[in-house]
């Protein structure tokens, strides 16, 4: 008993740093799914529901050319707290800056396949996902059953375009879970993160927060997809996750396939989108290639 009251108040220490940004993004309140509908339709962004290893995930996507490369975009940690001590009933992003990216790409038609995938316990009811708990969306965030889910979500997207490569885009934690997917894949062309948490002990230390001994550490694959294609954008505005994450994750890689790009003017969780047109056209490649 001792043991679970203790990780309990790991689990409520952990990220209070955040729970300001999930505050900040509006109250739960708010319709999220059809703001998600609104962001999705003008893009042709169809929803589905995917099962995927111990979860079901929801899915936006837009895959007409089954003989091109698809573009898979994996959202943030969402709605995570609904105050600095006490965690959300349901993480889904009030604001889902991954599906905005994912609707910005897919409107400028600068993709024939492009693919949004929300976290576990985001946008799907929670009935239909037993699994769901708070600790998928606090500790077990990064936990290797959570990338298992995904990657094999992922698995199930890119069997829609057969033989061809898959490029992942993650925003905040999704950056987190694109490094880690990515980690155990061959089919990646190409990796881009957005404010990504690419180190996920170094941002608790920051924020003088607890561990995630439950989770994975993206920083710690980072040598594995060294031979990846691969830009990190972040914003010297970014006081949650700032800059130097980037270059940390850039110099434990090493090689010549990773970029680091700072851009200035945006919050974490402010308008990526409105920039992406023009980020997104800054192509990931190795340099010695």
């Amino acid at each position: 008993m001792n043991s679970m009251l203790a990780g309990w108040q790991r689990g409520k220490r952990y990220v209070a740093a955040l729970a300001a940004l999930s505050l900040a993004s509006g109250c739960a309140s708010v319709d999220r799914d059809a703001h998600a509908d609104a962001l999705a339709g003008p893009a042709g962004l169809h929803r589905e529901v995917l099962t995927a290893g111990d979860f079901r995930l929801t899915v936006f996507s837009r895959i007409t050319r089954p003989d091109k490369p698809v573009r898979i975009y994996i959202e943030g940690d969402g709605l995570a707290w609904v105050s600095r001590s006490e965690p959300s009933l349901d993480p889904t992003p009030v604001a889902a800056t991954g599906l905005a990216l994912a609707a910005a790409d897919s409107s400028a038609k600068a993709a024939d396949n492009v693919a949004y995938l929300a976290r576990p316990c985001q946008f799907t009811p929670m009935r239909d996902n037993p699994r769901c708990a708070v600790a998928y969306w606090t500790g077990k965030r990064f936990a290797t059953e959570v990338i298992e889910s995904m990657n094999a979500a992922v698995d199930q997207l890119v069997a829609r375009t057969p033989g061809q490569p898959v490029e992942l885009v993650g925003y905040s934690g999704g950056g987190a879970i694109a490094v880690l997917i990515a980690a155990r894949r061959h089919d990646v062309a190409a990796l881009r993160t957005v404010a990504g948490n690419l180190d996920t002990e170094y941002i608790n230390r920051l924020h003088h927060v607890s561990p995630m001994p439950a989770s994975r550490n993206p920083i710690d694959v980072a040598r594995r997809i060294a031979g990846i294609a691969q830009i990190h954008f972040s914003s010297a505005q970014d006081t949650i996750v700032p800059p130097e994450v980037a270059r940390r994750f850039a110099a434990a890689e090493g090689g010549s396939c990773v970029t680091t790009v700072t851009v200035r003017g945006v919050a974490h969780d402010g308008h990526w989108a409105q920039h992406w047109r023009e980020l997104l056209a800054q192509v990931p490649v190795c340099r010695d290639r």
